[in-house]
């Protein structure tokens, strides 16, 4: 849960450029406050025209905004975190619902179910504040007509089971896919959006590997979630929108398609779902 990146090793080398990308979800915020404009220089010189930083809590959800609003390569999601939900008073339901408003914010998110962290991490919203927190993005997400973007970690049958339970908004995306092919195919026949991180490059991440065959080209996003998730041979150095290129050629491996066409289709997907100008 640090948002520190990584002190241990350097950070990865460019990539060879790659477009037109988008990166559907980053923590901008998380990967140095005081360099935004440098972090995304470097994404445009390879090719990552466009990315969409996420917040994870209040304070966060406030930079976002604003960093949506100074740069127009970068549009902004707000929500607490589920991890965070202990958080969402009246107040800070209001504020959320304010900036949710705002014309850049393009997503409600990142919001679901952690069942990973409660009872290992100090502070952690136990999981049914987070489920009462899930539910009312939920009904934000539909108010506002703004797509649903959701943290699964652990909780594939609880994340399901409160969707159905409130009635999924139109669209739902799915940040960092990590689940199997079974979840992957229930995801799909419901229309939803999943979005492919580093993740997809580990070896070891072997459900989420036999998954990735079964998402339709229309229904694929790609995404670094910098500063975490750095993907292979980078595993555990500090990730940034830049390094996108790598998962792409990645993915494109696994499937044995063109890194290009999977730039040009989740790019025109990116822009489709979050309605990018």
């Amino acid at each position: 849960m640090s948002s520190k990146r990584s002190a241990e090793r350097p950070a990865p080398p460019a990539p060879e450029p790659l477009t037109p990308l988008v990166d559907a979800h980053t923590h901008l915020d998380a990967c140095g406050v005081d360099d935004v404009p440098a972090i995304l220089d470097r994404a445009s010189a390879v090719g990552v025209q466009a990315v969409v930083t996420v917040a994870d809590d209040l304070d966060s959800a406030r930079w976002v905004t604003r960093a949506a609003d100074a740069d127009d390569r970068v549009y902004a999601a707000v929500a607490l975190h589920p991890t965070r939900t202990d958080s969402l008073t009246d107040g800070a339901r209001a504020e959320i619902e304010a900036l949710a408003a705002h014309p850049r914010v393009v997503a409600i998110g990142e919001t679901g179910l952690d069942l990973y962290w409660p009872g290992r991490l100090a502070g952690c919203a136990e999981p049914a504040t987070q489920k009462e927190a899930f539910a009312w993005h939920i009904d934000l997400a539909k108010r506002t007509g703004k797509p649903l973007m959701i943290h699964n970690r652990d909780a594939d049958a609880a994340v399901l089971d409160v969707l159905r339970a409130e009635g999924a908004p139109e669209t739902v995306i799915f940040h960092c896919f990590s689940s199997g092919p079974e979840m992957a195919h229930t995801c799909v026949e419901a229309g939803w959006t999943l979005s492919l991180s580093g993740t997809v490059s580990f070896k070891n991440a072997r459900d989420l590997r036999e998954a990735v065959a079964l998402i339709p080209r229309e229904q694929l996003l790609v995404e670094t979630d910098a500063p975490f998730l750095t993907p292979h041979p980078y595993r555990g150095a500090p990730n940034e929108p830049y390094c996108l290129p790598y998962t792409v050629r990645a993915l494109a491996e696994l499937l044995g398609e063109s890194a290009a066409e999977l730039a040009q289709v989740t790019s025109h997907n990116a822009r489709r779902v979050y309605g990018l100008r």
